[in-house]
């Protein structure tokens, strides 16, 4: 916060709508009328660590958090806490418990537009002490204390990533943000980009001096335009703070940073295909080895991390990589970031040690299910990830147990799945999906997946046989063995992870042509209970095709044959007469 404001009002919008420009300019206006507007300073945050919430409003330092907030509250809001610094109860939230901010510290605590703001709040600290107190060598070893392990993916030791960049001898060496973030409901690097730039900046920075790399690259999908305008911003504060440039804090290091932006290709999430689109080319995945970290960008040793591992980088360094190590379970150090969505009651980013189980996350953070339904499964890792039922609700989430259920830590998608979802129809979703962005390189990559779909859609359709699912099976064996890269290769774990947990399903679909859930619409029966209806008509007036005829005296009945299964007569029944079976 910068020094001539008394507070600082941080906006954003957690519904649907972006309304922070709107209620920016209430603030503004209402300040002006109270003589404020040189005492309080309005911000459109990045993120504030909750989503769900309509439009919230933080105040700091006084750290009151409103949520829900409407114009009406503008006035109260203004006289009660930017005025007289008392809180205003009726729109108070209160915080989930479980949680720990370490990578979002910082979101909704400073001005991402900042970078006074930001060393106010210790930042660059960490970076001044790695460069005056620490040796690449000694960096490595503090990294390898903490126990910090990739968030993007697999998992891979950052430590080991960057000492196999430091060793080899190259005439440039190169440092990549992966900020692509292509897994659907998936936004916790985004919300990084957007609260805290700077910390990312300052990551790379200090993984720039460890390998002795002098350039470095953020690459972002261009679908996340405030993203995009913090980090340039924030590069542009950190070059006139001496910072980025030559001479950094003193020093003989020199670092520099650029932007590329992605036309959001799901495959340049991958580390080849993401090097060959900062390259200028077309976003296809190399074989490896050689690794990045040896041979990568124009050829050079190049270290790629997401924007959770980086932004993880400064904490370490001021906290210590003991500190980081205490936090966690044995294998897996430190926190994540989820994104947590599906049926529950509280959906929204959240930061929670690793360790924590499912159960807990579901329970105690999320709330529970919304309208009261049973849990299914909870599904991991996005399009490469797998589903896991509620029987091992006690899991640990950490990279070990989730891969032993057939599942991955991914970026940090995690959807909650209740009963009234079709197994099969969420593989068909994953497979659509991955076959939408396959790169079309590889052939198990681009036939595979094809395939998989084919029998996922014939069994969907109630035209498959049994015989069907090992065939589906063994072609995505075959593709998980030989497609080209990562994302190719865990493709089927959706399919795998359903076909192995919910086998039932699948042959329900294919021996009684039935969807328990009433997703596959080729399977639904529509039929109206005579004994239930009351004759009132509704479902007639509803059906969009008139395949409902009859009337009061006689009662209705559906024509199978016209019906185009809209599920409308289903909906608008008072009297559970239609059935969908």
């Amino acid at each position: 916060m910068e020094a001539r404001y008394r507070k600082t009002l941080l906006l954003k919008d957690t519904g649907a709508l972006d309304r922070t420009k709107e209620f920016f300019n209430l603030f503004l206006e209402r300040l002006r009328e109270e003589g404020l507007q040189e005492e309080v300073q309005v911000v459109r945050a990045g993120d504030l660590g909750m989503y769900g919430y309509g439009l919230v409003v933080k105040i700091l330092p006084d750290e009151y958090t409103y949520v829900n907030v409407e114009a009406k509250d503008v006035p109260k809001i203004v006289q009660t806490s930017l005025k007289k610094s008392n809180p205003v109860q009726d729109l108070l939230y209160t915080p989930r418990e479980k949680q720990m901010r370490v990578v979002l510290k910082n979101c909704g605590e400073v001005d991402p537009e900042s970078v006074d703001d930001y060393i106010l709040h210790g930042g660059y600290g960490a970076l001044k002490k790695v460069l005056t107190e620490f040796t690449p060598e000694q960096v490595i070893d503090e990294l390898k204390t903490s126990g910090l392990r990739g968030r993007g993916g697999g998992g891979f030791p950052t430590w080991m990533k960057w000492n196999f960049a430091r060793k080899v001898e190259a005439a440039e060496k190169y440092i990549i943000c992966n900020g692509d973030e292509g897994d659907p409901g998936a936004y916790m690097d985004r919300s990084v980009l957007e609260g805290d730039p700077h910390a990312v900046l300052e990551g790379m920075i200090i993984a720039g001096y460890t390998v002795g790399a002098s350039k470095g690259f953020l690459y972002i999908r261009a679908e996340y335009p405030l993203a995009i305008e913090r980090i340039q911003r924030a590069i542009a504060q950190a070059q006139d703070y001496g910072l980025l440039g030559g001479n950094i804090l003193g020093t003989e290091f020199q670092f520099d940073l650029e932007i590329r932006l992605g036309a959001g290709a799901f495959v340049c999430g991958e580390e080849t295909a993401l090097i060959a689109s900062v390259e200028g080319k077309r976003g296809y995945p190399s074989p490896r080895p050689p690794y990045p970290s040896v041979k990568g960008l124009w050829g050079m040793p190049t270290v790629i991390n997401n924007v959770e591992t980086l932004a993880n980088i400064p904490v370490i360094f001021d906290r210590g990589g003991a500190w980081f190590s205490g936090i966690g379970s044995q294998t897996a150090k430190g926190t994540k970031v989820f994104a947590l969505t599906g049926k529950v009651k509280n959906s929204g980013l959240i930061e929670v040690p690793m360790g924590i189980t499912l159960r807990e996350i579901v329970y105690e953070i999320g709330g529970g299910l919304s309208e009261g339904k049973k849990l299914k499964a909870v599904q991991t890792g996005g399009p490469s990830g797998g589903v896991i039922p509620d029987k091992f609700l006690d899991t640990p989430v950490d990279y070990e147990h989730l891969m032993e259920l057939g599942s991955i830590m991914g970026s940090g998608g995690m959807i909650v799945i209740d009963e009234e979802d079709c197994m099969v129809d969420i593989a068909k979703f994953y497979l659509n999906f991955c076959v939408d962005e396959a790169c079309g390189k590889c052939s198990p990559g681009r036939i595979g997946t094809f395939q998989m779909r084919n029998y996922l859609q014939k069994i969907s359709s109630g035209q498959a046989g049994e015989d069907d699912l090992d065939k589906l099976e063994a072609i995505c064996r075959a593709t998980k063995k030989a497609a080209l890269c990562g994302l190719g290769q865990t493709a089927p774990n959706p399919t795998l992870s359903t076909l192995r947990f919910f086998r039932e399903e699948y042959l329900e679909h294919i021996r009684e042509r039935r969807c328990r859930a009433g997703k596959c619409i080729d399977l639904l029966r529509y039929k109206i209970k005579q004994e239930k209806c009351k004759r009132c008509g509704v479902c007639a007036m509803h059906c969009p095709v008139n395949a409902i005829s009859g009337s009061r005296e006689e009662g209705y009945r559906i024509d199978v044959e016209k019906c185009v299964k809209c599920g409308q007569c289903f909906e608008v029944c008072k009297f559970d007469a239609v059935t969908r079976e």
